[in-house]
């Protein structure tokens, strides 16, 4: 869900022009996953561009407070948005704990990396949400460690039915700056895309995981 349509599609315009999201209905990607898919995004190149990465540090900074007040800690989703993660904590000047995938094989086998405390409030911050996989491990870990998870807020999701109900499910509360849909009306606008390929990656969408080009 996003809460600003103009934050939507400046975030939309910005991530295109830095290539952090490309967009090839002719030539498809591949996913790790093995899907074939017309788009690829990685949030972590907008960290090279200062103005970027400050836009999106402010803006998610500001959701959070609207949505959430001021928390206690925000909690970064390991690898993709430590960084963003770290920023939003300095824009609020709170601390920050990132949680890994998994629990660490050796040492103090932490899997969430920071201080924390019992009953503290803490919000999510991800880069990018697909199937919200990710998201859901590392709310599962912070909910194990006793902290209050107010909510959750990206920076960009493709806005998979599979999130949305899984986050419904477990009663999760998200937003996010931009999504697929104001994506996609941006790229046709700046002319990135044309008409046919519109089409394509609307298709895409509604059937990720079994789409052919």
């Amino acid at each position: 869900m996003i809460l600003n349509k103009d934050t939507a599609k400046k975030t939309a315009e910005l991530l295109l022009q830095v290539k952090a999201i490309k967009l090839s209905p002719n030539e498809p990607f591949t996913w790790a996953s093995g899907w074939k898919s017309p788009i690829y995004c990685d949030n972590r190149v907008t960290l090279s561009y200062p103005p970027v990465r400050n836009f999106l540090k402010e803006k998610i900074a500001k959701l959070v407070e609207e949505k959430y007040g001021k928390p206690d800690v925000i909690a970064g989703v390991a690898t993709g948005a430590i960084a963003i993660g770290v920023l939003v904590a300095q824009e609020l000047g709170v601390p920050f704990v990132y949680v890994r995938p998994e629990p660490k094989k050796h040492g103090r086998k932490n899997q969430i990396e920071g201080f924390i405390e019992s009953g503290q409030n803490v919000v999510v911050v991800e880069d990018l949400i697909s199937t919200g996989k990710s998201s859901l491990n590392a709310i599962k870990a912070l909910k194990e460690a006793d902290v209050n998870v107010k909510g959750m807020v990206a920076i960009f999701s493709y806005g998979f039915s599979v999130a949305t109900e899984t986050f419904e499910e477990h009663n999760l509360d998200f937003s996010t700056l931009s999504n697929y849909e104001v994506l996609l009306e941006q790229a046709l606008e700046s002319n990135y895309i044309n008409e046919k390929e519109l089409i394509t990656l609307e298709s895409w969408r509604l059937n990720p995981s079994e789409w052919k080009q």
